[in-house]
């Protein structure tokens, strides 16, 4: 797989917002929730996450999107449905825009994230300790453009996702390469990205 996504994403159709979801019970207690036996039925928003969605949507400062695709799991669910119920869209779900799985350390500790941040500096192929390589994610996300791009033209489509996918959707946009994607200024939940690659 290539390091960096290539050339159907140069020019898009459409105009896509990324949002990372909501501060979820997940941060709330420093636990990487990355498999769907986690994070589908559990580890949903927080009440900060609550919190900051009902003000992403009264102070919306985004053009207004057409429809929402959300991963699956609870917390990009819980997110994606206050938003389309704010804003009166319609949504779907895609399992392509779930978390990054992280191996043996789903359920554990955030602080191992940065061992594996470490080996995805130097390779974005490794799938040390069973997890999944960089570059699958961006693939997978890539797929999500891709499927997009062939059904609808002229609009805005908010994607809801987690943190690692995004960033690393984000480096492959920007043509780094994947193994940098830690570079990416970090999404904060609730944030919203617009990229329009239409021009």
């Amino acid at each position: 797989m290539s390091s960096t996504l290539q050339g159907t994403l140069y020019h898009w159709r459409n105009r896509y917002l990324l949002m990372r979801h909501g501060h979820s019970q997940a941060n709330e207690q420093g636990l990487i929730v990355s498999s769907p036996e986690r994070g589908l039925d559990a580890f949903g928003l927080s009440a900060t996450g609550e919190r900051q969605l009902d003000e992403v949507v009264e102070n919306w400062a985004w053009p207004v999107p057409s429809r929402i695709v959300h991963s699956d799991f609870l917390r990009t669910t819980e997110t994606a449905g206050r938003v389309a119920k704010a804003l009166g869209v319609p949504v779907e779900k895609d399992e392509r825009l779930r978390e990054r799985y992280f191996g043996e350390f789903d359920g554990q500790k955030v602080a191992c994230y940065e061992g594996v941040w470490v080996l995805d500096d130097s390779n974005a192929e490794h799938a040390s300790h069973g997890v999944e390589p960089v570059a699958r994610v961006a693939a997978r996300m890539q797929a999500v453009i891709e499927a997009l791009e062939a059904r609808f033209e002229d609009e805005t489509i908010l994607l809801v996702s987690h943190g690692d996918p995004l960033q690393i959707l984000l480096t492959a946009i920007a043509g780094k390469p994947l193994t940098g994607h830690r570079n990416q200024t970090p999404l904060e939940p609730a944030s919203i990205t617009l990229v329009d690659k239409s021009a």
